[in-house]
């Protein structure tokens, strides 16, 4: 095994890619805490210095999802909404208002987040303060999908193996691959997911891992502003993948019928503010600008789900269970 890692780190100092089985085995190895200190350094360093790819990505999170706590029962149509974080927007928790709008209108969510790393308030802080619960055993993740629509996935609590790596990153201390892996390691292997990257050089990389990881449908978008959501601030950056293709599109929200508003508008100063946020949008009311950024992302997901529907129709559709709110059923009340 030495030999085998010695040879794949010094691949990866010669800037040259690693095959599917080289992948496969130095993630395992990895998360399986085989791997020295200074080896797991150096393949962090190595890949990044390489420039990861898609092969690098769906190894990573192929060994993730091995090492993740299994979930049973689980069928039918389900969705996830999750960023890549890092935009360092400081904005809203847009996702997870969509996720819980999803939610209300029946459609099966399985919302797989952290605490803030980033952000002013991360999922998890927010839901948190919503009564909504984080720790749902997997046993028990059919069970709240069947009487809520709404689960919540606390990743530290579902990967227990990434205790080998955290050490590595910390002291590390920049960006490695495994701050794309994120959205890709839900361990409810979500059917359809909305996925928002905060660097548009990685959207290509992301499209083809869900290629390679698999999901029925999916949208990797770029929003204007530097966001990894789609923004009412101008034209969003996308690839569509449906059925094992990828194709590019983009997404103009004036088009959809949703004013323009600025990145100042979206912006929560702390995470009192981003609850008190959260409150108002999921009661139908809140800042105008926030309000239509969720309308518009939860258009683009219910487009992924309702097949038949364009995704003009989703906007207005989205904009109309926004005036409704969320009920207390959604939100563990």
């Amino acid at each position: 095994m030495s030999k085998e890692i010695s040879d794949i780190l010094e691949q990866l100092a010669c800037r040259r890619p690693l095959s599917d089985v080289q992948a496969d085995l130095i993630f395992s190895a990895l998360l399986e805490g085989r791997l020295k200190p200074s080896q797991a350094g150096a393949f962090l360093l190595g890949l990044r210095a390489k420039g990861e790819d898609a092969t690098d990505l769906a190894a990573g999170v192929r060994a993730g999802l091995k090492h993740a706590r299994p979930i049973p029962g689980l069928s039918g149509p389900r969705i996830d909404t999750c960023g890549t974080g890092g935009d360092n927007t400081h904005s809203f928790n847009c996702s997870t208002a969509v996720a819980l709008y999803l939610a209300e209108i029946g459609h099966q969510v399985v919302k797989h987040g952290n605490r803030a790393v980033s952000s002013s308030c991360g999922s998890a802080d927010v839901l948190e303060a919503l009564g909504v619960p984080l720790d749902t055993e997997p046993d028990k993740v059919a069970e709240g999908l069947a009487a809520h629509n709404f689960v919540f996935l606390f990743a530290p609590a579902y990967h227990p193996a990434f205790k080998h790596i955290m050490p590595v990153r910390r002291e590390l201390g920049i960006r490695t691959l495994f701050n794309l892996m994120g959205p890709l390691l839900n361990p409810a292997r979500p059917t359809h997911q909305l996925i928002g990257v905060g660097h548009p050089e990685y959207l290509f990389i992301m499209g083809e891992a869900l290629l390679l990881t698999g999901v029925e449908k999916a949208l990797v978008v770029h929003g204007a502003g530097g966001f990894d959501e789609l923004t009412t601030f101008g034209l969003a950056r996308c690839y569509l993948v449906k059925d094992g293709i990828m194709e590019k599109t983009a997404i103009n929200p004036e088009k959809l019928g949703f004013a323009r508003h600025a990145p100042e508008d979206v912006i929560v100063r702390d995470k009192d503010h981003a609850v008190g946020v959260m409150h108002e949008v999921l009661a139908g009311t809140g800042p105008r600008a926030m309000a239509e950024m969720t309308a518009l992302n939860l258009a683009a997901c219910l487009y992924l789900l309702e097949e038949d529907k364009s995704l003009i129709q989703c906007a207005e559709l989205a904009r109309a269970a926004l005036k409704k709110g969320v009920s207390n059923r959604v939100l563990y009340a």
